[in-house]
């Protein structure tokens, strides 16, 4: 069952339209970063401080059912905020790519399992490399699988 509780839209206005549309069409419209043509999928965590539902369009990196979340913020000096999201309830993730959500556990990868999946990213969508380039923090990497 998707997370429940009251849902927080984003601050940032182009994502809080992202996501409506994309619900609202069951992932058939507004599927796409912007205009770039590249797919995301709708992350859904619980707020770390709020405790509120918060939803972001990521990129769609997926391999045999399990999905990556990149904290990449376009090689920003800091995190966005939903990694603190997910390093405090990790358990507490849903993924919604289509119109079915399902729940989903995180865990951050380390060593040679975030340099495997890094390179999948990087594959998916390149402006990671560039993203990673451009700031001194270690991009954090989460695996997504559905919950048992």
């Amino acid at each position: 069952m998707p997370l429940e509780g009251e849902y927080e839209p984003s601050a940032q206005q182009w994502v809080r339209d992202q996501v409506a549309r994309y619900e609202e069409t069951g992932g058939r419209e507004a599927n796409t970063l912007r205009d770039t043509g590249l797919p995301i999928a709708i992350f859904w965590t619980r707020g770390a401080t709020s405790g509120k539902v918060r939803k972001n369009a990521l990129m769609r990196v997926e391999n045999g059912g399990a999905y990556l979340m990149v904290g990449s913020q376009g090689g920003a000096p800091t995190d966005p905020a939903w990694v603190s999201n997910v390093r405090k309830a990790p358990d507490q993730v849903t993924v919604q790519d289509g119109p079915e959500p399902w729940d989903g556990v995180a865990r951050e990868l380390t060593g040679e399992e975030r340099d495997q999946w890094w390179a999948r990213a990087v594959e998916a969508y390149p402006s990671y490399a560039d993203y990673q380039e451009k700031t001194d923090r270690v991009i954090p990497v989460f695996l997504v699988e559905r919950a048992a």
